[in-house]
This record gives structure tokens, C-alpha cells and sequence, in this order.
């Protein structure tokens, strides 16, 4: 990294430099066509941290999330994973290494249950009468319902479709399902708190706390420097493709923050 690349970054990180990070991004580019989406985009995350990336519409945000989640392939720059240099070959790659990417659809079946969203291709079998093999409904309920009382979220029935639930409920689902996988590690979540009312925002915003408590690291993408500000260790700017700055929460103003995203500078 030259020089003057050092000094867009602004505030360093104040992570113990003895701890190594659990993903690491090296110099990352992207372009679609003459566009470049991504510059040069380094940061690290570390273990059982919360860091919290903004930025304006179009500053390349999506196009990280993407490259992290294996959903595209960078162009250049490289990837570590717990310290190894990691080429994933697509989403599932991602997924099995440990990471984990909620996206803002969710991606939920809405007449389909809970249990039927959190299993759905991984269902649990039994055998009826010694060899019929049938879906396995109450091992699913019960894992469904132990893993939202792991995130502290109660459903008035799990059995109800996903459709008739509210937003906060719908994101506690995705969660859950996120966490039936024993590997997860790192949880990548694109705005969660989007389009949701204020005590449903409360309530993921919650969930996000818990699942920082039981040990997990946490990518948020967000433009509410609010919840940014009471959920995150760190704050990642992108600005224009890069990062603009990498600073601890606790040092910083959301003025400061707001600062850098229309590409100022902390005085």
C-alpha cells in the first residue's frame, strides 16, 4: 500500500495487533465494463467482533458483500480466511468455509413454515412403521424453536407460514436458518434493519448483540448510523470504490462518520 493510499485510510484500526484477523481483504478490485465498483479495497475483520461498513447508494458496498459472499469473483487483490489465503469457487464455498450472507430478500418461502424454511434441503428423516421414510416434524420444530430462544426471539407458533409474520420475525427466521449450520462463523447481513418498524428494528438490533454474546464476528451494512452506533466495535467507510477510513466506534462522532462518507476527512 503507498503512502498516500495510508492516508485515505485516516483512523487506524485500535484491534490488538496480536490477534489475528479472521478474514482479511488484500487490494480487492472489481470492474463491470468501464466502472470501477471496487478499488484497491483492503480491511480485516476480526474474531467475535461487530463491524459495521456505510457509505452512500453506489460507493461499492454491494460489490464487496458480493465478493465476499461468492457470489462474484474478484478481478484482482486476494482473500484470507483464519489466516490462509482463500479462493472460494462460489456461494456454497463461502458457506462451508464458515461464512454466512443474509441478504435483504431474505430469501424465505412465504407459504412454507418456519421449520420448512430453516431445513428446507437439509429436511430430517424418520422411518414410519420401520422403513416408509417421512419428514422428521418434531425434530425440525424443536430445533427451530431452541435456535430462536438461542437469539431470544419468541413466535407466537412456528407452524404458521412466513407470510403471515411480521419483518422482525421474517429476519429472526433467516437468522435461524443461518445458525442450523454448525460452521458459521462470520454472519454477513446486508441491512437488516431495512424497511422494518422501530420495535421490530429494536428487536433485530437485539439479535445482533446476542449472536456478538455467543461469540460470532458480524459484517452489517447499513445506512442508520444510529444502529451503527449501538451495535458496532468498528466503522468501515466506502467511499468512490475504496475505503475511506477504518475507525473504532467509540473514538468517533456519527458527525465524524458522516464526514467521511461524503469524503471529508477527521480534523
Amino acid at each position: 500500500m503507498q503512502d498516500d493510499e495510508r492516508d485515505i485510510l485516516g483512523v487506524m484500526d485500535s484491534m490488538d495487533t496480536a490477534v489475528s484477523p479472521l478474514l482479511s481483504l488484500q487490494d480487492l478490485r472489481k470492474s463491470y465494463g468501464a466502472i470501477e465498483a471496487a478499488r484497491g479495497v483492503s480491511f480485516d475483520i476480526f474474531p467475535n467482533e461487530v463491524v459495521a461498513m456505510v457509505g452512500d447508494n453506489g460507493a461499492g458496498k454491494s460489490t464487496i458483500v458480493k465478493m465476499l459472499s461468492g457470489v462474484v469473483k474478484p478481478d484482482g487483490g486476494q482473500l484470507f480466511w483464519q489466516g490462509k489465503p482463500f479462493h472460494p469457487s462460489g456461494p456454497d464455498a463461502v458457506r462451508d468455509a464458515g461464512i454466512e450472507t443474509m441478504f435483504q430478500d431474505l430469501a424465505l418461502v412465504n407459504d412454507v413454515d418456519a421449520p420448512g424454511n430453516l431445513f428446507m434441503g437439509q429436511e430430517p428423516m424418520k422411518r414410519w412403521l420401520g422403513f416408509l421414510p417421512i419428514l422428521d416434524r418434531k425434530k425440525m420444530r424443536l430445533e427451530t424453536e431452541r435456535l430462536l430462544d438461542q437469539i431470544k426471539i419468541k413466535l407466537q407458533s412456528v407452524d404458521r407460514p412466513v407470510r403471515l409474520m411480521s419483518g422482525g420475525q421474517r429476519q429472526a427466521i433467516a437468522i435461524a436458518r443461518i445458525l442450523l449450520s454448525a460452521k458459521a462463523q462470520l454472519m454477513i447481513m446486508d441491512e437488516p434493519t431495512a424497511a422494518l418498524g422501530i420495535q421490530e428494528q429494536a428487536k433485530v438490533l437485539n439479535v445482533i448483540r446476542n449472536l456478538h454474546a455467543q461469540g460470532l464476528s458480524i459484517l452489517v451494512i447499513s445506512h442508520n448510523l444510529e444502529h451503527v452506533f449501538s451495535i458496532a466495535n468498528r466503522i468501515v467507510v466506502v467511499q468512490g470504490g475504496r475505503i475511506a477510513a477504518s475507525v473504532a466506534t467509540d473514538e468517533v462522532s456519527q458527525q465524524d462518520v458522516v464526514q467521511l462518507i461524503m469524503g471529508g476527512r477527521l480534523q
